[in-house]
């Protein structure tokens, strides 16, 4: 019997001075019967410096006339207790440096008396981290919270109390429900409890409008970012909040300019619609009136007269063919859906409309194998077609029409090209040929109105594309247009 107990003994000192942590074995009277090797190494003395001293040979100075009430309260009701992780305790070793410690204590019943087994553990470095952790939230620009599972908010930076209105005694290991305003707070414990059940790094309020409290009772708009993270062995929440009132102000008024601009559109559109039908009508009446005076006073009319009458008649076709630019102008991008475009076939369809201008210039139009497009069939046809009838327009006098039309995919666009050997555009030129009215020639050199390239630059744009030219003087001109690859627009 005793010798089993002699190996009980010399079995329980083995285990514990193989412990990692620091252990003391103490009386009532706070003497110390028992320590490992770990807690010499700890506090710097030997076994023998420590076995029959007071416990409070290791606490502080500041620490030690309260202890001795603190371990006769301990004695008079031992139950297992952890001590530390809420509060700061310190330790003091031989050399008289302190550090910061947790510790748990076990109540042992023996003959001797009840006993109390400490467990300590140097918690420096924890505290290290937990410093530069609180040094990284404090200088952090937006409010940062971090709440437990309970909801009860156990660390704060100054951003949130700029925020808030809030002294940091009013927050600190309140529930953070006293910053949700009223009518969100009985959802919220929910929500809190969904988010622990599985913790993960998520954004809110990007997709919806999330509200938070003032302790002046104002709400204002947030986006919040929850971070979970491991603090004192527990599961928390970091809490990031953006007060996102100016986002919303410049929202508001960048949507109401939209509605305003649409709006704007929309008479425009009206206007050019009801202006051309106006103004056509007039003309035709100067046309028909010619006419008139051409058939019925033939005889009378000389030739001064007559080169009048087709100046004003050529005057007045050239201002209907502006008006009918003008009216296709406003109606570019209307009452139209995306649809899926082979421009292969657009381009079919454009050679055979214009076949007689091709004959008569002896124009050569190659044309690889082009994309398949999300986009509005009508709006891209008139695209090519202004651009492949300008090239056959401006073409040199003493060279056939020569025009090349290829694509690749780059990325997320199409790029289209095309390229002709006409008489080209001066680079000074570069910046105005696709206002509305802007021409490079007269009329007596070209035709013309002046739209036909800004009906190209609208309808690249009514696709988020881009139009642009390379072009040199007397060698030709070549047309970029990039289109994005967009086959799920809608």
């Amino acid at each position: 019997m005793g010798s089993n107990l002699k190996y009980n003994e010399l079995t329980f000192q083995a285990i514990v001075d193989a412990t990692p942590s620091a252990i003391l074995l103490v009386n009532q009277e706070g003497i110390i019967t028992y320590t490992n090797s770990h807690t010499n190494k700890l506090f710097g003395y030997s076994k023998n410096e420590l076995i029959g001293k007071s416990i409070e040979i290791l606490i502080p100075a500041g620490y030690r006339d309260k202890h001795p009430d603190l371990r006769d309260d301990y004695f008079f009701k031992p139950t297992t207790r952890s001590m530390g992780a809420d509060r700061n305790l310190f330790a003091l070793r031989k050399d008289g440096s302190e550090f910061p410690v947790e510790i748990g204590l076990n109540p042992l019943i023996t003959v001797e008396g009840t006993l109390v087994l400490a467990s300590i553990i140097d918690i420096t470095e924890r505290k290290k981290a937990q410093e530069r952790f609180e040094l990284v939230v404090e200088s952090a620009p937006n409010a940062i919270i971090l709440v437990d599972q309970d909801g009860v908010i156990t660390l704060i930076n100054k951003s949130t109390l700029d925020l808030f209105g809030y002294g940091k005694s009013e927050l600190l290991y309140k529930k953070l429900e006293i910053l949700i305003p009223e009518r969100f707070r009985d959802g919220h414990p929910g929500k809190r409890t969904s988010f622990f059940a599985s913790p993960d790094v998520r954004p809110m309020g990007a997709g919806r409008d999330l509200y938070a409290l003032r302790k002046d009772g104002s709400e204002f708009p947030v986006e919040i970012g929850l971070n979970p993270i491991k603090r004192d062995d527990q599961i928390q929440v970091l809490a990031s909040i953006i007060n996102i009132s100016e986002r919303k102000k410049q929202e508001s008024q960048i949507q109401k300019y939209l509605n305003e601009l649409e709006h704007k559109n929309k008479e425009l559109e009206q206007f050019a619609y009801i202006a051309s039908h106006d103004l056509k009508e007039p003309l035709r009446t100067i046309t028909s009136m010619i006419r008139v005076l051409e058939e019925d006073f033939a005889q009378n009319i000389g030739k001064d007269q007559k080169e009048i009458t087709n100046y004003i008649s050529d005057a007045a076709n050239r201002m209907t063919q502006v008006i009918n630019g003008l009216l296709d102008y406003s109606k570019i991008g209307q009452d139209t859906k995306l649809t899926t475009v082979d421009c292969n076939e657009i381009l079919n369809e454009i050679q055979k409309d214009i076949a007689s201008s091709i004959k008569d210039t002896k124009a050569n139009l190659n044309i690889a194998k082009l994309p398949v497009l999300k986009g509005y069939r009508v709006e891209l046809r008139l695209l090519f077609q202004n651009i492949i009838t300008n090239a056959i327009k401006y073409s040199r006098k003493d060279s056939p029409p020569q025009i090349k039309i290829a694509s690749k995919k780059e990325q997320n666009h199409w790029k289209i090209s095309i390229s002709d050997n006409g008489i080209g555009i001066e680079p000074e030129h570069g910046d105005k040929i696709f206002d509305i009215f802007q021409r490079l020639h007269t009329t007596n050199e070209f035709e013309g109105t002046g739209i036909g390239l800004a009906h190209c630059k609208k309808i690249v744009e009514l696709h988020n594309g881009n139009i642009w030219f390379d072009s040199n003087r007397g060698i030709g001109t070549t047309f970029y247009i990039t289109i994005p690859d967009n086959e799920n627009r809608k």
